[in-house]
């Protein structure tokens, strides 16, 4: 039987590796959760423990008319493919998801009366000419870049969002989340961090683009998780930035790696990708203040939670290989 004050949210891609972390966080404070995904780029493998909880999972795309019956709180709009190599290979379903599916779920937003949070992306300053990027920056966005359908599907998405609060006074909410990891990151998602580790535990040379000076900022999904729930029910309606301010060049992650997993891998260097932006480092100003939110977990705390997960999974992987 359903309480009457017990609160429901939708999670849209919340098999992936982001939303699946808020269903449980929202799941072990009582709430009620629905995920909406198409697994195209998320698993059911993400919330297969969450199915005996008070969880439900619809298998629908989001580009299509969304219903739910019912009452629901709150709206998290996190479906998207998010690393480069998933929007290089479905570049038109980004951009559908990151418009048509965002016009969806404000919909769905407005017809519940929810409080609405966009996942938005520190991909939207491009490659920055300011540094730390800050929530007033606009960007240094090339549209029309391989990396532009990520990008403005974003800015897009951003712009709806803000135009459904002015126009129709919806609570929205809009995350400008930067470079995030932890466990149930896909082993062959692409991005630094999970690439360095499954290479490292591998024992395969680990692969830089680039001279590998370029930095980012990696923030543990647990982190993360605060933040975006405290943002939830704050009253900020513009883009805040959540991250972790601490800049690393890639090189650094790469050694950093090598050094938490024990791995006596090398590291190799491949050409650097278009548009890959030079330095990556929020601002969190609004964030601390506003939010009363910072990052606790270390880089490499973070990376030794998050490489137990991986070895983890490489067993199982291994071992089913084996069996077939």
């Amino acid at each position: 039987m359903k309480r009457n004050d017990q609160k429901h949210a939708c999670v849209t891609g919340g098999a992936g590796f982001l939303g699946s972390h808020l269903c449980e966080f929202f799941l072990d404070r009582g709430w009620r959760v629905t995920c909406i995904d198409n697994f195209s780029t998320g698993t059911p493998d993400n919330v297969f423990h969450l199915q005996n909880r008070d969880f439900e999972i619809i298998h629908m795309d989001l580009t299509n008319y969304i219903y739910i019956s019912g009452r629901v709180d709150f709206i998290l709009h996190f479906a998207s493919p998010a690393s480069p190599r998933d929007y290089l290979e479905l570049p038109i379903q980004t951009l559908k998801v990151g418009s048509l599916g965002t016009h969806k779920a404000l919909g769905l937003a407005r017809a519940k009366n929810s409080v609405f949070l966009l996942a938005s992306t520190s991909e939207v300053y491009g490659d920055p000419l300011s540094h730390p990027q800050r929530e007033d920056y606009w960007g240094n966005v090339n549209p029309i870049g391989p990396r532009g359908v990520y990008d403005e599907a974003k800015r897009f998405a951003e712009a709806m969002t803000m135009a459904y609060h002015r126009t129709h006074g919806l609570n929205t909410k809009i995350a400008r989340i930067f470079n995030t990891y932890g466990p149930r990151m896909r082993l062959e998602d692409g991005r630094a961090i999970p690439t360095f580790l499954k290479q490292a535990l591998q024992g395969e040379d680990l692969t830089v683009y680039g001279d590998g000076k370029q930095t980012r900022s990696f923030c543990f999904i647990t982190d993360l998780v605060e933040g975006l729930s405290r943002l939830l029910l704050s009253d900020c309606h513009n883009p805040v930035n959540l991250g972790n301010p601490e800049e690393l060049t890639v090189l650094q992650a790469a050694e950093t790696i090598l050094k938490v997993t024990g791995s006596r891998s090398r590291i190799s260097h491949l050409p650097l990708p278009e548009d890959d932006p030079k330095v990556r480092q929020p601002d969190i100003t609004l964030a601390r203040t506003r939010l009363k939110w910072e990052p606790k977990i270390g880089f490499e705390e973070g990376l030794r939670r998050t490489m137990i997960d991986f070895q983890n999974r490489l067993s199982e992987t291994e071992e089913s290989s084996a069996r077939s």
